[in-house]
């Protein structure tokens, strides 16, 4: 066992420069936040900080021990080298879980884990961006808010929302649907995580059987409050039953690890020593279980759905395991992006985040008056930083999220930059995002499903951002593959960019913050969408069009 994992925080430096001591910060923050910080995870049962934990010592001594002219190469979690480069070239290069086509399968993958040869990044797991739930929260609530402006008249009150899990991800999902207003049921089979919700505040209530969670949703959709219940049960078997009662949810999703068929997904009927013994001594007989619970889990969303629910994808790979189990009409099912978040995508919008080196909560408090003062005309942003200031607690460093899009990053990052300068923020302060985010991710059946020019599958752009990002000067720059059950799913590329208040960070958050940004619409603009072309009139960027 490892010893307590905390964050560090106020002025004193352990590293070199701000730049390497930053990067050390985050290393720790995500440790702290993690779900298994133990045995390295961070989130998503196997979304790992590093690969084991000579690697993360050897990580931690060469940020300790490096100057700003070097870069430090990491393999899926594991330190190579430090290459000599220049001042303004990336410190931390990284590529996590990137496997030949051929061989990118989840069994592979498993095989190559065994073998500390490999580990699986998450998105912003082993960049180490990971700010807790917030950074879900504020995903899972931009959703919910988009379902009721087109479905709702904007107005989630007496609505009723099911989904399940609650793990590092899906633990977001009631405080959001609480933040909306509505009446929110979570299946959780793990109670340990319902108690850990609760305590942090994302979760109100606690039910042990369906009968009294019901209860409890009919009582707050009466008076028109919102709830959030946590439900002690397995969704492959709640949700068909729910669907048996015709009980019939305004919204349906689901965040369980349905990605993970071994390490993540929890099949009905069988008990936690036994799911633990087969990981062990049966991995494909578990993978039989967990296709056969996903095909009654998703085959009841498909039914609330013709029932007139709005069912939708929450990312997690479930329909794709559900079709390959039989359900052919999985697809039917919605992925969240297409049907809700692309027109934001599309001019760059998406999951922004600042967080505080200073482990001081003011910091940010004086980001999000500043954002309410200076971005008062993007009311989605600044009902957000209310909601936020009201409801989300902290985890770990201090932190942020913002759907702000182009120009608008580059515009905060730059404002911040000088407030650190000035001596108005105690320290510097890290700009990062998720990796699901305009041009940064490729992936078939959630980023990029069903778009409109068929370039679903094609994974140049991310490959690309990751290099605009390292000729644009940013700090830590990482490319990340896997995603369905560790296989060859998805391709992202995450990027951080230190505001240390100097003129070399002025210029590394103008050029990084910009040009990603412009990456993303440059992207869509290239798929054929019209809001994606409008940006690039409106911001005037450089896209060259064919046509």
């Amino acid at each position: 066992m490892k010893a307590e994992f905390t964050v560090t925080g106020g002025s004193t430096l352990r590293c070199r420069s701000w730049r390497q001591e930053a990067l050390l910060r985050l290393l720790e923050n995500v440790l702290a936040v993690g779900e298994d910080p133990d045995n390295l995870v961070v989130y998503a049962a196997l979304g790992k900080a590093a690969r084991d934990w000579p690697s993360h010592d050897a990580i931690v001594h060469a940020l300790k021990t490096m100057t700003e002219d070097y870069t430090l190469i990491i393999q899926s979690g594991k330190p190579i080298g430090l290459l000599k480069t220049h001042e303004k070239a990336p410190l931390v290069i990284m590529a996590n879980c990137n496997m030949v086509g051929q061989w990118a399968k989840a069994e592979i993958f498993y095989e190559l884990e065994k073998k500390g040869l490999i580990c699986w990044g998450g998105l912003t797991a082993g960049d180490w961006q990971y700010i807790g739930s917030q950074g879900v929260i504020q995903g899972t609530y931009e959703i919910f808010n988009q379902i009721a402006a087109r479905y709702f008249n904007h107005d989630l009150t007496g609505r009723f929302i099911l989904t399940a899990g609650l793990g590092g991800m899906g633990g977001s999902q009631p405080l959001a649907g609480f933040m909306a207003n509505a009446a929110t049921l979570v299946v959780e089979v793990d109670e340990e995580r319902i108690d850990k919700r609760m305590k942090i505040g994302y979760l109100q209530q606690k039910a042990t059987d369906l009968d009294q969670a019901l209860a409890l949703i009919r009582e707050a959709q009466a008076a028109k409050k919102a709830i959030s219940v946590g439900l002690l049960g397995n969704a492959a078997d709640v949700y068909p039953e729910l669907l048996k009662r015709n009980i019939i949810p305004d919204i349906v999703t689901d965040q369980t690890a349905a990605h993970d068929l071994v390490y993540g997904y929890v099949p009905a009927g069988l008990s936690k020593e036994e799911i633990l013994n087969l990981r062990k001594t049966d991995q494909k007989t578990l993978m039989a279980a967990s296709l056969a619970s996903i095909k009654k889990h998703v085959t009841a969303m498909v039914g609330f759905q013709k029932q007139g629910s709005i069912v939708f994808d929450n990312g997690n790979l479930i329909r794709t395991h559900a079709y390959n189990a039989g359900v052919h009409n999985a697809f039917d099912i919605p992925i969240f992006t297409e049907a809700f978040l692309r027109p934001l995508f599309c001019r760059a919008i998406g999951p922004f985040r600042w967080i505080a080196l200073s482990n001081d909560p003011n910091d940010i408090a004086i980001i999000d008056n500043y954002i309410l003062t200076h971005f008062s005309e993007n009311k989605t942003v600044t009902n957000w930083i209310n909601l936020a200031k009201k409801y989300i607690p902290f985890e770990g460093l201090p932190a942020r999220i913002a759907w702000l899009g182009h120009l608008e990053r580059t515009r905060l990052a730059l404002a911040v930059n000088e407030m650190v300068a000035k001596g108005v923020l105690k320290a510097p302060i890290a700009f990062t995002r998720d990796h699901l985010d305009a041009g940064a991710m490729a992936h078939p059946n959630i980023m990029t499903e069903n778009l409109k020019d068929g370039s679903d599958a094609i994974a140049d752009w991310p490959l690309i951002n990751a290099m605009v990002n390292c000729s644009s000067q940013a700090d830590l720059v990482a490319i990340h593959s896997g995603g369905g059950g560790y296989s060859g799913y998805m391709t992202s590329a995450g990027v951080t960019v230190i505001a240390d208040g100097t003129e070399q960070a002025k210029e590394r958050l103008q050029l990084s913050m910009t040009n990603d940004t412009s990456l993303g619409v440059m992207r869509y603009a290239d798929a054929g969408y019209p809001e994606a072309l409008d940006e690039v009139v409106k911001k005037k960027i450089n896209y060259i069009s064919l046509v």
